[in-house]
């Protein structure tokens, strides 16, 4: 098993190679700061330590209520929400998918600006034309999203597909494959910086994209 970073963990062998997340609530994998001036320190602390907190508590709740479901990885759990006892699954849908989506999101994100390589590169140009044309069905995604949800790239049978889903729904839990970018749309994701503006949060946003990252789950499938 190999770490690629401090909240999720990818393996070329267990668990069928998807992701898993902890159950355990984490830093960040870099300062509250360390996005600006895409993301301000503001929004990343509200947002981590308010809303992911909140979704990781709730998703707790429900465990904890059930000691044998800790025992699955919580991507399990997603996929077959039927082991979920009924009363409580709509609740851990919402709350253990905002727990996954937000570990992903961070860790999609650099810092640092690093460079459009690799496999992912390769699969993107040959779906899209071109990282420009990508960027353009990306945003359009985003935009085209009603109301709160995420933009996310999976892969399935090596076939990219970029789609937005509602609410803290993911790949996961719509069975369309393992993710590869996550981008938030809710509006607590941009609003003090961009106000109303989610073309001009996705435009930015976009540059932050962490194509090793992305890369190094590629490898692993």
């Amino acid at each position: 098993m190999r770490f690629v970073t401090s909240t999720i963990i990818l393996s070329s062998k267990s668990n069928s190679n998807k992701n898993t997340i902890d159950l355990e609530f984490k830093d960040l994998p870099y300062e509250y700061n360390a996005l600006e001036p895409v993301i301000d320190s503001e929004t990343m602390k509200i947002h981590h330590n308010k809303h992911q907190k909140k979704y990781y508590d709730n998703m707790m709740e429900i465990l904890d209520k059930n000691p044998e479901l800790k025992k699955k990885k919580i991507v399990d759990l997603l996929e077959n929400l039927n082991l979920i006892p009924k009363a409580d699954r709509e609740k851990f849908k919402n709350n253990a998918g905002g727990h996954f989506n937000h570990s992903f999101f961070w860790n999609v994100m650099s810092p640092k600006k690093i460079k459009y390589s690799g496999e992912i590169k390769k699969l993107i140009d040959e779906e899209f034309g071109s990282l420009e044309s990508f960027k353009e069905e990306f945003v359009k995604t985003g935009l085209d999203q009603f109301g709160s949800g995420w933009i996310w790239l999976c892969i399935r049978n090596n076939q990219i597909k970029l789609s937005s889903m509602d609410y803290q729904n993911n790949p996961h839990i719509e069975n369309c494959g393992l993710p590869l970018i996550a981008c938030d749309v809710w509006e607590h994701a941009y609003y003090l910086k961009y106000r109303n503006d989610r073309e001009k949060y996705l435009n930015s946003w976009f540059e932050l994209i962490n194509w090793n990252y992305v890369n190094d789950i590629l490898g692993n499938i």
